[in-house]
């Protein structure tokens, strides 16, 4: 089952996170005040996956009235291969056309092979014509990658 995600699935989303490897956590985004700032802003938009009466799945999901971005999808290693990836993104998608929002983008990280294999799988297309630049207005938002 697919559903829109809530604060109070935080702690079960955040246990995911630290259990899939090659992911990144931010100290402040991340954090339960920061993921409720980006629910607030996007309350029907990210999305949970439930198995076996709990979170195996979840994608982080906003726009910003023009575009819109995934973050953070993941599926917990033993819930792969078998559709949940996909259903998420389509609810995603799903939501963000209901907020009349006409595209959407994410970031994988490069060395993120079973990430990037997966949106090339499900027709997303890489761009090769722009360059994604960062710069960070607070350095103490460190990100951890999961080993």
């Amino acid at each position: 089952m697919v559903r829109t995600m809530t604060m109070g699935d935080y702690d079960e989303v955040y246990g995911l996170w630290k259990k899939i490897r090659g992911f990144g956590i931010r100290s402040m985004d991340d954090s339960r005040e920061g993921i409720a700032r980006f629910l607030e802003r996007n309350p029907t938009t990210s999305v949970v996956a439930i198995e076996d009466e709990k979170i195996v799945g979840a994608i982080l999901c906003g726009h910003d009235g023009r575009r819109g971005c995934l973050y953070h999808v993941c599926v917990e290693p033993g819930y792969r291969m078998r559709g949940i990836g996909k259903s998420m993104v389509v609810y995603a998608m799903e939501a963000l056309k209901a907020e009349q929002i006409n595209k959407v983008s994410l970031i994988a990280f490069t060395k993120n092979d079973v990430g990037n294999a997966f949106w090339k799988e499900i027709g997303w297309t890489k761009r090769q014509d722009l360059n994604y630049y960062d710069f960070a207005l607070n350095e103490k938002n460190i990100t951890a990658f999961i080993q």
